[in-house]
């Protein structure tokens, strides 16, 4: 069996995260917090199909990065890119909260809840502005967005790029939602005001939300569907 790649050296190298995609890591490059991440081959791919996968997902993460960054919306900065191990070197955003954590903080301690709504309607503009560049996440959920410190800010941060795609299709934009709506109400159970915030903002902000929106609905009813006929 063959072995394993081992990750680029760096400075206090410390694996945080594994996933079905790859490792995390965290530690220093060139003396700055650095978050790595080292996409690992699938043994049961062919090894030319594998290596063409792993670098054009790396290529397409790091031009995502690069994409909201340049439209205004904050993401990590993308550090260096080494096609050879098909790994990321991204700005570590240090002592940052995942939205996940920052809403079930929120709603344990009973206060401030009504900023969870300004909260929800912040990352409704921050997608509306992501969708209008036709950026697809492709994995939507709020362990997949942070808050700078202090999380009271709301200081939005996107991260976790690995399955984006460019698409100007409102399908596809619908079906990003759809993610997003599934993995929000299953994490945050009743918590349903806060989404219908979150999307009448999206459309208030999104220049071409009108058949996004059509799409969504659309995409929740063969949802609905398949749910009954299951």
């Amino acid at each position: 069996m063959e072995a394993e790649a081992a990750p680029p050296p760096m400075e206090g190298l410390q694996l945080v995260q594994q996933g079905a995609e790859g490792k995390v890591y965290r530690g220093l490059f060139l003396g700055r917090p650095t978050v790595m991440k080292l996409r690992f081959s699938k043994r049961y791919r062919h090894p030319v199909l594998d290596e063409r996968l792993s670098r054009k997902r790396t290529s397409q993460e790091a031009r995502s990065l690069l994409r909201c960054r340049r439209a205004g919306i904050s993401a990590p900065v993308v550090y260096f890119v080494d096609y050879v191990s098909n790994c990321i070197f991204l700005e570590d955003i240090v002592q940052s909260v995942t939205v996940r954590d920052h809403i079930i903080s929120v709603q344990k301690s009973g206060k401030n809840v009504s900023t969870l709504i300004v909260l929800a309607e912040k990352i409704g503009e921050v997608l509306a502005r992501m969708h209008d560049e036709d950026l697809i996440h492709g994995d939507l959920t709020t362990s997949n967005m942070l808050l700078r410190p202090p999380p009271e800010k709301l200081e939005l941060v996107l991260i976790d790029f690995g399955l984006s795609f460019i698409s100007a299709l409102p399908e596809d934009k619908g079906v990003d939602l759809y993610v997003l709506e599934k993995a929000f109400l299953s994490t945050h159970p009743n918590t349903e005001a806060l989404f219908e915030a979150l999307l009448k903002k999206y459309s208030a902000v999104s220049k071409k939300s009108a058949p996004v929106i059509k799409k969504l609905d659309e995409v929740r009813l063969r949802g609905r569907k398949r749910s009954m006929v299951g």
